[in-house]
């Protein structure tokens, strides 16, 4: 190994030993606030990785066979489904997180890690754009947990997820759509439906339909790159999420 042009090799190879050096690190209950922005912006990492990442594998597979198994979604233009999975893949996924009851535990990331995952990208980047990355903090993480309390809050039916799902999938907004009027009646198509559900099931709650829709709105607020980062990033490593989405989606 050359050091002089690799400068940061011996602090790397230090880094990247164990990170069991006496470096402590406490279990967060994500559920918890911390109103500190300093807490809040603490990088974190999953408590029990192995298991949370697999549960949370299946959780996205189930929700791309959703997409699969709409005639209405398959028979679209393989650009619109492309389209389409690429913009609402994460809300449809933290729907499916909150469907499933999901619960997870995250820790605070060793410094070491930290320090070496910034030599890592240093690397990475000396060559290349800057990308767009969103950390996975802890304010993050309660980001997340907000949107998953509300919707565990309403208590929704089988029947109202999936037509929820179908009102976020179908978003005419996404720019380069070619059927966009199409998409767009399948949107109202999949909230008329979803009205007419919560208006049986819910005869009294004359909010009720408004509230769901509010909260699948915040559902954006989670971004794709803090899911990936923190749900599946230890599991595909540097691979492409959405080229992974796209080989099952059109498998």
């Amino acid at each position: 190994l050359d050091l002089d042009r690799h400068p940061h090799a011996i602090l790397f190879n230090i880094l990247n030993r164990k990170d069991s050096c006496g470096l402590g690190h406490d279990n967060w209950d994500y559920s918890g606030m911390h109103n500190c922005h300093c807490e809040q912006r603490k990088l974190v990492c999953l408590r029990n990785s192995a298991s949370t990442c697999q549960a949370a594998s299946e959780v996205l597979v189930k929700t791309i066979h959703f997409m699969k198994s709409l005639p209405s979604f398959h028979h679209l233009p393989c650009i619109d489904q492309l389209l389409l999975l690429q913009s609402c893949w994460a809300p449809l996924f933290v729907l499916g997180l909150a469907q499933e009851h999901m619960v997870f535990e995250v820790t605070d990331i060793p410094t070491a890690s930290i320090l070496r995952n910034l030599l890592l990208n240093h690397q990475k980047r000396t060559n290349e754009q800057e990308t767009d990355d969103s950390p996975t903090t802890l304010q993050a993480v309660h980001n997340l947990n907000s949107c998953l309390n509300k919707l565990w809050s309403l208590d929704l039916t089988a029947k109202e997820y999936a037509y929820l799902k179908g009102a976020i999938l179908f978003n005419p907004d996404v720019s380069g759509l070619m059927s966009c009027k199409h998409i767009e009646g399948l949107q109202k198509e999949s909230q008329r439906v979803l009205h007419e559900v919560i208006q049986t099931l819910h005869p009294n709650d004359h909010g009720r339909f408004t509230c769901v829709l509010l909260t699948a709105s915040s559902l954006r607020t989670v971004a794709q790159s803090f899911v990936t980062e923190l749900f599946f990033r230890p599991v595909i490593g540097q691979t492409d999420l959405l080229e992974l989405l796209t080989e099952i989606l059109f498998s």
